[in-house]
């Protein structure tokens, strides 16, 4: 049962899709400095609509390889929406069941996603924030072993390997085809950290002396998807290879918005987590010591439209 269960997930029309997103150049970075180039990897084209497609789908198929995600069990995780929504799309269409634990934070339309693809959606105390709702999954796991498997991105090795293999090499190619060679800095922020370490590892090997930066944001309101680390208490992710991180920049959700809004009138409609990454790097940018700068748009900013950061308009009338 479990080769033809490996066989439909890696054949199925939805994985087929998910990867080989476009790189597209930030017109902005131009404005922050002379000849500098800016990068970013366009990640809303996924199915599920944003770069969590990548890692749950290597970690739904590894857990079949593994024999660890046997029938009658139900994939459970903690994710802050993004995730969830790969989780149920890739769940329902490969007859997983799926539970997720999202804090309440998350956007109306990430819940609305999850719940739409018929997962179980068990929702925390937003004030909790995100570890609360980490360990509320550990929990049941730990409480219920033979009604989940517990697929935790925050620790699953395939979840930074599907950025070291795909999204890094992608990055790594897709300057080739330019006449470029790796990056000078990679801007990426941390929300299980799979991103910037497999990312990290791999364009580090390409060239040792990639500037790689995380953005953290203020512990409140925070941004969606991306955690405040560095206070006491804080659940650092064990799949995070700190090692990799030569610069921590701070980032509010304001700065974030204000950079989304830019974007849109570039054409780029993106959420705050893309926001505070192009911000983060926008100010690499003014330093004069980059040239080539690239990161992640993750998702769109359809998924945020309930939060009210589209109601200023900015972009002149065309």
């Amino acid at each position: 049962m479990k080769p033809q269960r490996l066989e439909a997930l890696a054949s199925h029309p939805l994985v087929a899709r998910i990867g080989a997103t476009p790189l597209v150049e930030i017109e902005l970075a131009r404005e922050a400095g002379r000849g500098v180039r800016l990068f970013a990897k366009l990640e809303s084209v996924n199915p599920g609509g944003s770069i969590k497609d990548r890692p749950v789908a290597r970690m739904l198929m590894q857990a079949v390889a593994d024999g660890r995600l046997t029938e009658g069990r139900r994939l459970l995780d903690s994710s802050s929406g993004n995730a969830g929504i790969s989780y149920a799309m890739l769940g329902a269409a490969l007859g997983i069941p799926v539970t997720i634990v999202v804090p309440g934070n998350a956007s109306e339309e990430r819940l609305a996603r999850i719940a739409a693809h018929g997962a179980e959606l068990i929702v925390t105390d937003p004030l909790e924030g995100y570890d609360f709702a980490l360990q509320e999954a550990k929990r049941l796991a730990e409480t219920y072993p033979d009604r989940y498997w517990y697929c935790d991105q925050y620790s699953n090795p395939a979840n930074w390997r599907a950025h070291y293999e795909a999204t890094g090499g992608e990055i790594l190619a897709q300057l080739a085809q330019r006449g470029l060679g790796p990056p000078d800095a990679f801007v990426a922020g941390v929300g299980t950290g799979g991103t910037i370490t497999g990312v990290g590892r791999r364009l580090k090997e390409a060239r040792r002396d990639v500037h790689v930066a995380a953005v953290i944001p203020e512990t409140f309101p925070g941004i969606e998807g991306l955690k405040p680390l560095g206070h006491p208490g804080d659940i650092v992710p064990s799949i995070l290879d700190e090692a990799v991180i030569d610069e921590r920049m701070s980032v509010t959700l304001d700065d974030a918005v204000a950079v989304c809004r830019q974007l849109a009138c570039e054409g780029l409609f993106v959420g705050p987590s893309s926001g505070a990454y192009v911000y983060g790097a926008l100010q690499l940018a003014t330093t004069g010591r980059f040239r080539t700068l690239v990161t992640i748009l993750n998702d769109t900013g359809e998924r945020y439209v309930s939060t009210g950061m589209w109601k200023r308009p900015t972009c002149s009338t065309q």
